[in-house]
């Protein structure tokens, strides 16, 4: 049975400073939206929700900005973001897409819930 080693949400977003900025001005006009931001985030900072759900995750969960990608973390979240990549050996693949991000409603527990359904669903185990 192939086993997740680690998560990977990749936010719909740039992280630097001029990225952040556009995303919440966007955001304020309608034009921009990111469900993963949704669920990790208020207006201004982490949710404490969310930061109570992480470290009861199985596995390590980071969270990476559209601008802060690896090559191959960008090879296996081009034209998906926002999404929850599964690190399977050194592979990478999506594991949660936007749709189920979407579906989470901005709930922490509701991400957590996903993640691990979508582990069973796909055959996969923790490590």
């Amino acid at each position: 049975m192939p086993v997740v080693r680690r998560l990977i949400g990749v936010y719909d977003a740039d992280g630097s400073l001029r990225g952040e900025v556009a995303y919440l001005v966007g955001r304020a006009l309608g034009r921009r939206h990111c469900s993963l931001c949704d669920i990790t985030h208020g207006r201004v900072r982490e949710k404490e929700a969310w930061r109570a759900c992480r470290p009861g995750l199985p596995v390590p969960f980071e969270t990476l900005h559209l601008d802060e990608r690896s090559a191959q973390v960008r090879a296996a979240s081009d034209g998906a973001a926002p999404c929850v990549l599964a690190q399977i050996d050194s592979e990478l693949s999506v594991l949660v897409g936007t749709s189920a991000l979407e579906a989470c409603g901005g709930d922490p527990q509701r991400l957590v819930e996903t993640l691990e359904a979508e582990v069973a669903a796909q055959g996969l185990s923790w490590a």
